[in-house]
């Protein structure tokens, strides 16, 4: 039988983000799972399933990208396209 103890695998507390959102590790965001309890019930999740999901959608976004997109840009490029957008239609 493989198992795990989940004491071992705890993941760190939750630092607060904004009202909706909270962060255990380094760029990995969630909504706030306290809002979600009406509705879907939680369950503790080991840090080493976070980070396999959090690899996962890494790993198919790589490959989304190899199949469909013909250039990638980051949010600093686009961002840069808006101020220069905007700077172009001042007066």
């Amino acid at each position: 039988m493989i198992g795990f103890r989940l004491a071992a695998q705890r993941p760190p507390d939750a630092q607060r983000v904004t009202d909706t959102v909270v962060m255990r590790f380094d760029h990995v965001y969630e909504v706030d799972p306290a809002l979600m309890t009406e509705h879907t019930p939680q369950q503790d999740l080991p840090a080493w399933d976070t980070h396999r999901i959090v690899d996962s959608r890494w790993e198919h976004l790589a490959w989304m990208h190899d199949h469909f997109a013909d250039s990638v840009l980051s949010g600093e490029e686009l961002l840069a396209e808006i101020e220069a957008e905007k700077k172009e239609g001042e007066p």
